[in-house]
C-alpha cells in the first residue's frame, strides 16, 4: 500500500501568504494586507515579522483573518515598515509610522532626555499617539 500524499497534489496549507491573505480576508484586499502577504511570500514571514516587530505568528494570524489585538497597529506598522509611511514626530522629526509605534512602547527614561521627551509627548496629546493618556509606566 503507497502511503503519503498523491503525487502533484497540493495540500490546502501549502498554500502562499497571498492566496490564504485573499482567502480570509476577500476580495479586494486592504493594501497594508496585501503588502504583508507579498512581502512574506517573497522573503519569508520569519524575515517579515522581523523588518515589522511583531512575530510570525502574529503575521500568520493577521494574514488568515483570525488576530484578535489591535489589527490597526499592525497595519501602521506594515505601512510603516513595508509601504514607507511617515509621521511628523514632535521630538524627533520625520520618522516612519513603525519607528513611530515602537518609541510609544519604550518606558519611561527619566535619565534620557530625549525619551522623556518622547514619552511626555506620546501621551501628551501627539494626533499620531496610540497611547491611553498620561500614565506612569
Amino acid at each position: 500500500m503507497k502511503r503519503g500524499p498523491v503525487t502533484g497534489a497540493r495540500p490546502a496549507d501549502m498554500r502562499t501568504m497571498a492566496e490564504k491573505a485573499l482567502a480570509a480576508w476577500g476580495a479586494p484586499l486592504p493594501d497594508w494586507v496585501d503588502e504583508l502577504a507579498r512581502f512574506a511570500d517573497a522573503a519569508g514571514l520569519r524575515i517579515a515579522a522581523e523588518r515589522i516587530g511583531y512575530s510570525s505568528s502574529t503575521l500568520s494570524t493577521v494574514i488568515n483573518g483570525r488576530y484578535a489585538g489591535d489589527v490597526d497597529r499592525v497595519a501602521d506598522a506594515v505601512r510603516g515598515a513595508l509601504m514607507g509611511a511617515v509621521v511628523s514626530c514632535p521630538i524627533l522629526g520625520e520618522i516612519g509610522r513603525d519607528q513611530c509605534l515602537d518609541e510609544q512602547r519604550k518606558p519611561k527614561s527619566p535619565t534620557n532626555s530625549t525619551r522623556m521627551a518622547l514619552w511626555r509627548a506620546c501621551r501628551g496629546g501627539c494626533p499620531h499617539s496610540k497611547q491611553k493618556g498620561d500614565r506612569d509606566d
